[in-house]
């Protein structure tokens, strides 16, 4: 585990962002293509930003997945991810290789099996991820299932969690947010090859504090990280400010 701090969410995005594209073309010099992995929300904003001014990625050569979706959220809706990485990731880069959005309006049991059925053909090599304020990995709030060998699985979302999401101004009010999701599984998060987990902003202070200091544990999912072979956190100084030791790099 690597714990870099930054000054800012800026910095963040730029570091964390030049780190993934590296990874990425080294996969792709090593093995042809590489497939990844994406998070959304507002704290992938600068990680997403950097990410995309890369000239020498071969995205021709390159497959994605993310994290999770609504379910029942029409892709038209401003907190949709899929309308997220559309507008954010897919118009401003070259045409990828292959790109696999989850379609939270369809049956959610056959979006599962069509899922598992790509994914299970495209070990990831690298994942971008973050942190909830409730510690959540993907959609997978605490108490999370760190068992299910299932690669997405049909979550229930959490009051804290469902706050996050109006509080950053997805919706208009949290009665809003839907109560389900499709999210992929701890399990298929963790057997990527390299995870990167961005987290800018004093409100993650708490649950960065917890993921990152306290024995692993379901009650904070993003705990399990601890155990990832190769897997970098990229804080600010406002998300680290809890650690108890501020000699990090």
């Amino acid at each position: 585990m690597k714990i870099i701090v930054t000054a800012n969410q800026y910095e963040l995005g730029e570091t964390a962002g030049k780190a993934a594209s590296g990874l990425i073309k080294e996969t792709i010099k090593e093995r042809g293509q590489a497939n990844i992995i994406l998070a959304t929300g507002t704290s992938q904003f600068e990680t997403l930003n950097r990410l995309i001014t890369e000239k020498d990625i071969d995205w021709s050569k390159v497959v994605m997945f993310h994290l999770d979706e609504y379910i029942d959220l029409p892709v038209t809706a401003p907190a949709s991810f899929r309308k997220y990485l559309k507008e954010r990731f897919l118009a401003k880069v070259p045409p990828l290789k292959a790109s696999y959005l989850i379609n939270g309006e369809a049956n959610p049991e056959e979006e599962l099996l069509r899922l598992r059925t790509i994914i299970e053909q495209h070990p990831i090599d690298v994942a971008l991820v973050g942190i909830g304020e409730n510690g959540h990995l993907a959609f997978n709030d605490p108490p999370a299932d760190f068992e299910v060998e299932e690669p997405y699985v049909i979550v229930d979302l959490d009051k804290k969690c469902r706050m996050q999401q109006f509080n950053e101004g997805w919706f208009k009010s949290v009665d809003e947010v839907p109560l389900r999701a499709i999210s992929m599984s701890v399990k298929q998060i963790m057997k990527s090859r390299h995870i990167i987990c961005s987290v800018p902003d004093s409100r993650k202070a708490q649950a960065v504090k917890c993921s990152l200091e306290q024995p692993v544990s379901n009650l904070v999912p993003a705990s399990i990280l601890q155990l990832h072979p190769s897997c970098s956190f990229y804080l600010d100084k406002s998300s680290a400010m809890l650690l108890f030791s501020k000699q990090y790099s």
